[in-house]
């Protein structure tokens, strides 16, 4: 009951002051999709991208199997993370403008306008990408155990979270690829980031330039 009064709460806050600029996303497929060992028979990393927007539907689908919420009841995730703390936060950059995911939700709150995509890589092809998901750790909702520890943590839950978004898009055809090099100085200028959040990684989503086709499993 405490949770959800705090949700409820977190909810009518962002509604009031971001309606404006919030993408409520469709309800999420939570069904279905490509049987578990095709899609980790077919996960790989895409580095080439046709000039495509991926639609909202697929859009909240992608999102929603990161880092949704899975288990209503407790706010708990389609990912785990270390004691709870649902630290890291996905940035969405979008060709009009880079949003923040916010799972309670199931919506995109518009951070600033404008196409960033290109800022969120230095390889040639992230300008291609559908869009790019910067993950950003807060490192305040994390307890007082020493910076070390907080990166270390920080690292293996977006690991967790980008795995999600590997296996979505092996079963939706989709291309991905994380990326480490990338300039976190310039992504947290981008995105007007305080000292308590950080860069992790950022990865490409988007629809693969020759359509890719799969083999079945018994192959």
């Amino acid at each position: 009951m405490k949770y959800l009064l705090k949700m409820l709460f977190v909810v009518l806050s962002l509604q009031f002051c971001a309606a404006q600029d919030t993408i409520f996303l469709p309800t999420p497929d939570t069904t279905g999709g490509m049987p578990l060992m095709e899609a980790l028979a077919n996960r790989k990393s895409g580095r080439d991208y046709a000039d495509k927007k991926l639609d909202k539907k697929t859009l909240s689908n992608l999102l929603w199997a990161a880092f949704g919420i899975n288990r209503p009841e407790s706010g708990k995730r389609t990912a785990p993370s270390a004691v709870n703390w649902q630290e890291i936060d996905m940035y969405v950059a979008l060709p009009d403008a880079i949003y923040l995911y916010s799972a309670t939700l199931h919506g995109l709150i518009k951070i600033k306008d404008g196409d960033y995509r290109e800022g969120f890589g230095k390889q040639r092809f992230v300008k291609d990408a559908s869009i790019m998901i910067g993950f950003v750790s807060d490192y305040s909702k994390i307890s007082p155990i020493g910076e070390k520890k907080k990166q270390t943590y920080s690292y293996v839950d977006t690991g967790f979270i980008s795995q999600n978004i590997y296996l979505f898009c092996a079963s939706e055809g989709l291309s991905t690829v994380v990326l480490g090099m990338i300039n976190r100085d310039k992504i947290s200028e981008i995105l007007e980031l305080n000292n308590n959040q950080h860069v992790i990684f950022t990865q490409c989503v988007g629809y693969p330039a020759v359509e890719q086709t799969f083999p079945s499993i018994e192959e």
